[in-house]
């Protein structure tokens, strides 16, 4: 069980995708797209000399008891700068032109550069949830899941990826698997903007009730 979905049930997402994906919900702006799939910040902390440094078991122990949400902001990068450190200069370099590549809205050679980084060094999370983004940009969804699943089987506490996966099955009509993970994600980190929301309505939606 990778991420709590069953194999054969990621099997089972990744097929469904492909067989509706042309039935799927009109798409929106691209801008909205990139800005509800949950990334990186724009600015990461940089460690300090002689600050402490935190592993992600500390950190994520951490964030389920932030008092505010501006704690747990920085917490989040915290976590989310422990992910994107390749520990390969030349990962870093092609991230960056990924980067690029991405906000000139270049998908095919933003994949290119990914597969490059995916091939060089496979461990890499946030490669592969790069990649899973680029996918989804381009409506294809079922390799994006696919690539969600590479993260999860890596760090199954990949807030990112469980509100992307979340995200997509919502999109094809999969509210159920969608509130599951939308809820892993928020167990997760419990300040991630605007999952609370959608998680209250599809709890109403697919279990019947309000909270």
């Amino acid at each position: 069980m990778i991420g709590r979905f069953p194999r054969a049930r990621w099997t089972a997402l990744a097929l469904g995708c492909a067989a509706v994906i042309a039935l799927a919900a009109p798409a929106r702006a691209q801008e909205q797209h990139d800005k509800d799939w949950v990334q990186p910040p724009k600015e990461l902390p940089r460690a300090e000399k002689g600050e402490p440094t935190y592993n992600l078991d500390t950190l994520f122990a951490a964030l389920k008891i932030a008092p505010d949400d501006a704690s747990a902001k920085a917490i989040e990068q915290r976590i989310w700068s422990l992910w994107m450190n390749s520990g390969s200069d030349t990962c870093a370099l092609l991230m960056t032109r990924v980067k690029v590549a991405t906000d000139a809205k270049d998908y095919d050679l933003a994949l290119k550069l990914l597969n490059a980084i995916v091939e060089i060094k496979p461990d890499y999370v946030e490669a592969w949830n790069r990649r899973a983004t680029i996918h989804y940009l381009n409506h294809d969804f079922a390799r994006a899941i696919a690539d969600i699943r590479e993260v999860l089987a890596r760090e199954p506490r990949h807030f990112g990826a469980l509100s992307g996966l979340g995200m997509m099955l919502q999109e094809i009509g999969d509210d159920k698997d969608a509130l599951a993970a939308y809820r892993q994600a928020l167990a997760l980190d419990p300040h991630l903007e605007h999952i609370p929301d959608v998680v209250k309505t599809l709890i109403d939606k697919v279990e019947g009730r309000e909270i």
